[in-house]
């Protein structure tokens, strides 16, 4: 007889959910997100996983974390392409979901009302400190939450803000560790008040 363990039953039974992954850059939002898409494999569903096809960072193909953990993914440019990938699938993963349009709020909404479990990885907050694309409102929909933190790398408290070291207005600009550091928000307040009286 199989014995099979709870997590292995709540993997394989979580269906019609939306899962939201959210913090500042450096924070583990991809590793988490990676994690809980093998598991699901690791539980025979059939996963598909989605990316923004302007972030060619790390592959121009598969989801990669900062810690180089990567799996295959399918960029896509609209949010509604989506829809034309999912129709025999259990689970859907999306990273940098803070790159797509508000419709992926919708995409994910008619996605877990037709029974799949949707994984949703991204920033919720841009370079300024304010709410990043369609994240707040998937927040809002999502059947749970996860905030993850990195490390401030002033002071070592947890890190909730991606602050941007070069100079560059534009929302969207793609960068790693020579263009953004993770702050808490004292450091933060701090790096904005020195950006400020830069000339």
């Amino acid at each position: 007889m199989v014995v099979f363990s709870e997590d292995h039953i709540q993997e394989t039974n979580r269906r019609g959910r939306i899962e939201v992954i959210c913090g500042s850059m450096f924070s583990g939002k991809t590793e988490e997100l990676i994690r809980r898409l093998k598991r699901a494999k690791f539980a025979k569903q059939h996963v598909e996983i989605f990316k923004p096809a302007i972030d060619t960072r790390y592959s121009e193909e598969d989801v990669v974390s900062h810690d180089s953990h990567s799996i295959s993914s399918t960029p896509i440019d609209t949010s509604a392409s989506i829809l034309l990938f999912t129709s025999e699938t259990d689970v859907v993963g999306i990273d940098e979901a803070q790159f797509f349009d508000n419709e992926l709020v919708n995409v994910c909404s008619q996605l877990a009302n037709n029974g799949i479990r949707v994984i949703v990885a991204g920033l919720d907050m841009d370079f300024r400190g304010t709410p990043f694309g369609p994240m707040p409102g998937l927040c809002a929909i999502a059947d749970e939450v996860s905030k993850v933190h990195a490390i401030c790398v002033k002071c070592g408290q947890l890190a909730t803000f991606s602050h941007r070291t070069v100079k560059n207005e534009k929302q969207v600009l793609l960068g790693e560790t020579a263009e953004y550091e993770p702050l808490c928000r004292e450091c933060y307040l701090k790096a904005i008040k020195e950006d400020m009286k830069e000339p």
